[in-house]
């Protein structure tokens, strides 16, 4: 237990860092263009300096946070500089600054280019380290805790680095095949084992192709890939909140917040030179069509009546901005199919696709002879770009209205994992459950707060609420969660506290300041506001602590708002005005019986025994690369897992179903139906949310007319 969970984060960094150099590339071009790069840092320096919510002079200790920021955002796993490499570097630590004033990049330059030959080196070591069996049994260990361990001295120093890092990937792959060895050896009495010899082999030629594979993919990066590293790097330094978006990324920044798309609706992978079908989006132009499957490779992609364009080899950014389109045109796709291996050309009407996994969803259970509503509200999205378009705060009226019409007597939102989106409809979806009043305030810098009001005097619901959050709510969430609390409206329950994102962003066309610059620059999201509570306190770093905390496997980690280098204060304003509704009679005897229930319970007790064991394997960075001490540490760590295994095992016997208006739609869209199914069924194994609905339960409310003024 303790190699797969903590090795799994040493080893998906290198994943990660190439992901997330992926996911920041902006649009592909063959070299690099000083033009665009200077007029980049020119705008986004005049840009922060004016709007950003920070007063934040480019100074020497502004150069020194951009410095550290490039260098951890190329090599956070220190695989590829030395200290020799630091030493040459350092003496610009503290000229950035004058550099970006007189938009010179020459920090960038000279880092950029030594680690390009940093990442032709690495092809070299792990090839030839993982091309001859490690010498398992020296005694020797490595730690995987990147912020602790110093960058190597020189270049041998860095192989032998490299070969540690190989050498523990391989040990973690043995001892995996080892473990499934013996458990089918424990069901087959006549399955044949395999040799240490032959599982070590196998173990370095996996680790090989999976090397390979992230450094084919590394290739496929260029110049403008690499210098949005170093844009977030100088953005980064203003607060960690603000970023570059290359256009590309605005582009999916736009679809996650909006949930929707337009293209054929399938999700793309790439495995080697090819682009695989991952899975199509039920309802999508291509589940309509019926033809392309999951699976299927695709060779050649045509416009309409155009010329077919190869896409083999393609890096996979560029093959999407192909595929997908404007709704109601053409695209032709020659694929290969999974099945028989034979080629066809499918023809497929590109449409909106809708991303339902972003919308609002509910259920319907009956406990103690009453109706209860489950509300689940994965983000506040909205579509900036059509106010037509549905959005959360318009679901949310409508899926509550629906719920009323089918009797429900509570209803508990479920905001677990909701890491926000847009504050408009956060105010919008706090103002469905009072009559008018404020809801937040927010803070331009050097300025007054101004509260942002409900206006609607409508009260969509006012019946008993609840409201479920955890460690990852964060923003919007801690908006509408924090006005709930503060109006006495709802219980909040979870977590201890959530996330602790207490700013507001804004997303600013660069092109908008440099108009006569036709190539899309990107965008620059950018924190302008800090928010806060009707109470006056901010929600940054301290988030919302719940009415009755509940222990999770999160409870004793390290994340969140506080943990973040560079995150704003924690601060607060005047109270806003602001009538309580003090909703229920016996709010202090349910918060207070729940707390019993809670601490008397085995099953949260256990999971607080396992939240605090996780912490420790979390803290404990270090692995012996000796296989028998290897080994020897692994079963240990897998005797100890068997005091947990049951943790999660919950049946709470509760039986959740859609709610009426759903039920027509289910009969028509079988994927639909088995997907409510997925998630009624982990409802009623969901301890949490069990808890959550005897707190609804009980809760009382008391003559909506007996207020409370503040």
């Amino acid at each position: 237990m303790k190699t797969k969970f903590k090795l799994s984060i040493s080893f998906m960094a290198i994943v990660l860092l190439m992901n997330n150099l992926i996911i920041n590339a902006s649009e592909k071009k063959a070299d690099p263009n000083p033009q665009k790069d200077k007029i980049l840092i020119y705008v986004l320096k005049n840009i922060l300096t004016r709007g950003h919510f920070v007063v934040k002079d480019m100074n020497d200790d502004f150069s020194e946070l951009v410095y550290n920021g490039f260098i951890e955002g190329l090599d956070p796993n220190k695989r590829y500089f030395t200290q020799e490499d630091l030493k040459e570097f350092s003496k610009f630590k503290y000229q950035i600054d004058n550099q970006l004033l007189n938009d010179d990049v020459s920090f960038y330059n000279l880092v950029y280019g030594r680690f390009l030959d940093k990442i032709k080196n690495a092809k070299l070591y792990y090839a030839d380290l993982l091309a001859q069996p490690f010498k398992f049994k020296k005694n020797e260990t490595i730690d995987i805790d990147y912020d602790k361990v110093p960058f190597a001295k020189n270049e041998n120093e860095l192989i032998d680095y490299w070969r540690k890092q190989l050498k523990l990937n391989t040990l973690s792959r043995i001892q995996e095949k080892t473990q499934i060895q013996e458990e089918k050896a424990k069901k087959d009495k006549d399955f044949k084992l395999k040799s240490f010899k032959t599982f070590e082999k196998e173990a370095r030629e996996e680790v090989l192709k999976n090397m390979n594979e992230l450094y084919l993919r590394l290739e496929e990066l260029e110049h403008e890939d690499w210098f949005s590293t170093f844009l977030n790097s100088i953005v980064g330094a203003f607060d960690p909140h603000t970023t570059y978006m290359s256009p590309r990324i605005k582009e999916r920044f736009d679809q996650d917040i909006s949930g929707k798309l337009e293209g054929i609706g399938a999700r793309l992978q790439k495995e080697g030179i090819n682009i695989h079908v991952f899975e199509l989006v039920p309802g999508g132009p291509a589940s309509k069509q019926g033809e392309l499957e999951a699976g299927d490779i695709i060779l050649q992609v045509a416009q309409a009546d155009g010329e077919p364009l190869d896409i083999v080899g393609m890096r996979l950014d560029d093959a999407i901005k192909f595929i997908k389109g404007k709704k109601g045109t053409e695209v032709r796709l020659t694929v290969k199919k999974k099945l028989d291996g034979s080629t066809k050309v499918i023809s497929i009407i590109r449409d909106v696709v809708q991303l339902d996994e972003t919308f609002v969803k509910s259920s319907i259970v009956e406990k103690n002879g009453k109706k209860y509503g489950i509300i689940d509200l994965p983000k506040f999205y909205i579509d900036f770009s059509d106010n037509s378009y549905r959005d959360s705060a318009k679901d949310m009226e409508k899926e509550i209205e629906r719920l009323k019409k089918d009797g429900v007597a509570g209803l508990m939102i479920d905001l677990r994992n909701n890491g926000g989106g847009s504050l408009d409809t956060a105010i919008k979806i706090s103002g469905l459950f009072i009559n008018e009043g404020p809801i937040v305030q927010v803070k331009y810098r050097g300025e007054k707060p101004v509260v942002k009001n409900d206006v609607d005097p409508k009260t969509q619901w006012d019946g008993a609420l609840v409201v479920l959050v955890n460690e990852f709510s964060a923003s919007a969430s801690e908006i509408f969660a924090a006005a709930m609390q503060d109006y006495r409206r709802a219980v909040i329950v979870g977590g201890n506290q959530t996330y602790g994102k207490g700013t507001v962003q804004n997303v600013l066309p660069i092109n908008r300041f440099y108009p006569k610059y036709e190539e899309d620059l990107g965008s620059l999201k950018m924190t302008i506001q800090k928010f806060y509570r009707v109470n006056g306190g901010s929600t940054q770093i301290e988030g919302v602590y719940s009415d009755i905390a509940m222990p999770s496997r999160y409870s004793y980690m390290k994340f969140g708002e506080r943990d973040l280098e560079g995150a704003l204060i924690w601060d607060k304003v005047p109270q806003a005005n602001y009538t309580q509704t003090n909703s229920y009679e016996n709010f202090t005897d349910v918060v207070y019986n729940s707390k019993e229930r809670i601490a008397s319970d085995t099953k949260f007790q256990l999971v607080n025994e396992y939240a605090k064991w996780l912490k420790e394997n979390q803290d404990d960075s270090s692995y012996s690369l000796n296989y028998k001490a290897f080994a020897k540490e692994n079963d240990a760590q897998e005797k100890e897992s068997e005091n947990f295994k049951s943790v999660f095992k919950y049946d709470s016997k509760l039986k959740f179903v859609s709610p009426s208006y759903e039920l027509a739609l289910l009969k028509k869209d079988s994927t639909l139906a088995d997907k409510r199914i997925a998630w009624h069924k982990s409802l009623s194994k969901d301890m949490y949310v069990s808890e959550a609905l005897n707190i609804l339960s009980e809760l009382k409310l008391k003559n909506q007319n007996k207020i409370v003024k503040n």
